[in-house]
């Protein structure tokens, strides 16, 4: 039965590991998609690792993202202006309260703060649960480190399965590829998934595989709630 919530999952991580830069959740890649669903008549609920406070990437709140610096308006700089919306990045649900019943898909969004907290086991089991009851598991950019850990049955769920996410051509035009843990891209060819990316780096590109959902970077967040809703009004 259709509950007409989404669950998105951010980060708690705030800074990386090696260096000092500071991270977090990409702004644009939760309000896009919001901006998305929201008004397609789909509620979205917030939730990360440890739960509470959401640290928000300072890069994602100066970038130019889909023709608009935040800077200069925008809008994710209405979300961010938005008190009662900031208010709730304050105390988000933790994962692992989550239920899965309760919604009709799931959506992980990046920045890089979720390369060191999203190979967590409670989203593993989490995400586990939407696929397995045969929802909808979405991502974006970094989103699908959230899919790294996730096995159905002996299987990693992204085994086979067509899907995308953050290149490692963008990870290094970033110039993060010193500072990353990991590549995203080469995990997930690891673990079996047909990896694919668009021709050029930083434009929109959606992948479909059934109830699996994923873009490849920041400009992408739009176009993958689009693809959610659409799969959900099906």
């Amino acid at each position: 039965m259709a509950t007409n919530r989404i669950l998105t999952i951010v980060t708690n991580v705030g800074e990386y590991e090696k260096v000092g830069y500071r991270t977090g959740l990409w702004l644009g890649e939760l309000t896009h998609f919001m901006d998305v669903v929201e008004p397609s008549g789909f509620q979205c609920d917030i939730a990360s690792p440890k739960g509470g406070y959401v640290p928000i990437d300072p890069e994602s709140l100066m970038l130019q993202e889909l023709g608009h610096a935040i800077c200069l308006g925008g809008a994710v700089h209405k979300r961010y202006e938005d008190r009662a919306f900031m208010d709730r990045l304050k105390d988000t649900m933790k994962v692992a309260d989550a239920d899965a019943s309760k919604y009709d898909a799931i959506y992980m969004t990046g920045g890089h703060g979720v390369c060191f907290d999203f190979q967590n086991p409670d989203l593993a089991k989490l995400t586990a649960a939407f696929w397995e009851a045969g929802k909808i598991v979405s991502a974006v950019c970094h989103g699908p480190a959230g899919l790294l850990e996730v096995k159905v049955g002996s299987e990693y769920l992204v085994k086979d399965k067509n899907l995308t996410g953050f290149s490692w051509t963008e990870e290094g035009l970033a110039k993060r590829e010193k500072a990353v843990p990991y590549s995203l891209e080469d995990e997930l060819k690891k673990r079996g998934a047909k990896y694919g990316k668009a021709t050029l780096p930083f434009v929109s590109h959606v992948v479909e595989d059934g109830s699996l959902i994923t873009g490849q970077n920041p400009v992408s967040a739009a176009a993958v709630g689009e693809a959610v809703a659409k799969k959900l009004k099906a």
